[in-house]
């Protein structure tokens, strides 16, 4: 009879005791929540002001008459990549289960399809972040893939049919592909890493791109009768500045929010390498120029720093600083290599998307391989999963583009690309070009059209 309330009594105390630690507990496992939560959300920012960086590279680094497509192609990726991410792209990519051998699976159309009970809490993605969190910043990267073909195939494709490709790209063989490694598929089980995307997001986008050139073929007056490259100078060496630097600033998300979550450890090492190997690719492509030049290409530059970014993109966060710049360094020296090599074989590509994006993401791919710090990296499995992606990619592409070749065109007419695809395909010019220097010399040659206002041309039409 005496033990009872003895017991009551100190089972009491010891809760006493206990509240404290158990509420202190639960603090901090909230605020760590939370952090990982806006973290997450700050990366998804700085990825989506990747797109702002990519539409000031590509309009900057074209002429001025296709300006207003560029910019609409841009705007159009990233609105219909959000919209075609939530209907079917997130659960292609994160099925959950496989319901073809590891190759394909599908949670079903829309967000809700696959929340489950306890996303929005801790208990989500080991107390990562929540089920909305994971869209979307994955959302953000969604429609990367097809502004890198956008570069590849500027100043000649017909709007309507670039649209059609690329919401069918976004929506279907970006997921699928992106399934096989972060949706736990047959590339993830091999063994093959991918940190954040050297190729699941830029040498998938650089295979579509590199076979988006071949079926266009190269722009009026960028080959010779005799095989002689002759340059198209873009319109705004500034703006492709501004914009490279935008991409820098926005791969600090890019990579940087790919450790899902806040971990200041992993976090600050994944932006240091990107950071030094950003630094290096710009250094590397400067002196590789140099065998080529003694004036120095600030295009070559800019585009180095992005060889760098795109490079170390794959193995961020387990390869060491001085690994780092050596991998951006040799980055910077390949894009170099791969523009001049692309110019000789006759493909054209007006901003150097398919020598940044396909050729160094290969490369950052391989790297891992080379240098990671975990000894389960294999150069063989890194190559085996850069095989898989490139092979995918290029039936997927190829059949998008043929098709649309096919049926309703995909090469504006040579009068429509030599007056401009701002005035032919939006009725409009993005500058007033009557006033610029040697407007009339390139309007009686046939390159450029004038426009007396957009005014005119919406009426008119």
């Amino acid at each position: 009879m005496i033990q009872k309330p003895l017991l009551s009594i100190g089972a009491l105390g010891a809760a006493c005791l206990l509240t404290p630690s158990v509420a202190i507990a639960d603090d901090a496992a909230q605020a760590l929540f939370t952090a990982n939560n806006v973290w997450m959300m700050l990366a998804a920012a700085l990825v989506f002001v990747m797109h702002l960086g990519f539409a000031m590279v590509e309009s900057g680094l074209t002429r001025a008459k296709n300006t207003t497509n560029i910019l609409f192609k841009n705007t159009f990726i990233i609105c219909s990549g959000i919209l075609t991410y939530f209907i079917v792209g997130f659960n292609l990519m994160y099925p959950g289960d496989f319901s073809m051998g590891a190759f394909f699976g599908f949670a079903g159309f829309g967000l809700s399809a696959g929340f489950a009970e306890g996303a929005n809490t801790p208990g989500y993605a080991d107390g990562g972040y929540t089920y909305w969190t994971d869209f979307l910043f994955q959302a953000m990267f969604a429609a990367t893939a097809a502004t890198i073909i956008s570069g590849a195939v500027a100043e000649r494709i017909k709007l309507f049919s670039f649209m059609i490709f690329s919401t069918i790209f976004v929506a279907f063989v970006y997921p699928i592909a992106g399934s096989w490694k972060w949706g736990g598929g047959f590339l993830d089980q091999a063994g093959f890493y991918d940190f954040a995307g050297s190729t699941l997001v830029h040498s998938v986008g650089g295979w579509a791109a590199l076979v988006g050139a071949l079926v266009l073929g190269p722009r009026l007056g960028k080959y010779s009768n005799e095989g002689k490259t002759l340059p198209l100078p873009g319109s705004s060496m500034p703006l492709t500045t501004v914009g490279v630097f935008l991409l820098w600033l926005g791969w600090f998300g890019f990579n940087g929010g790919s450790v899902l979550s806040a971990d200041p450890e992993l976090t600050s090492f994944a932006l240091v390498t990107t950071c030094l190997a950003a630094a290096a690719g710009g250094l590397g492509a400067m002196l590789a120029y140099t065998f080529i030049s003694t004036k120095p290409d600030l295009s070559m530059a800019l585009n180095g720093i992005l060889a760098g970014l795109v490079g170390i993109t794959a193995g961020a966060d387990v390869i060491n600083p001085t690994s780092a710049i050596l991998v951006g360094f040799i980055a910077g020296g390949l894009v170099v290599t791969s523009v001049l090599f692309f110019d000789r074989i006759k493909i054209d590509d007006p901003v150097g998307a398919i020598s940044v994006h396909l050729t160094c993401g290969v490369w950052g791919t391989l790297a891992v391989g080379l240098f990671s710090t975990n000894p389960e990296h294999s150069l063989l499995t890194q190559a085996y999963g850069v095989l898989c992606y490139g092979a995918f990619t290029v039936v997927c592409a190829a059949a998008i583009f043929l098709t649309l070749k096919a049926t309703i065109g995909l090469r504006v007419s040579k009068e429509e690309e030599l007056e401009g695809l701002d005035l032919g395909e939006h009725g409009m010019h993005a500058y007033d070009l009557s006033g610029s220097p040697g407007f009339m010399e390139e309007n009686t040659s046939g390159f450029g059209t004038p426009l007396a206002s957009s005014k005119l041309a919406t009426s008119e039409s």
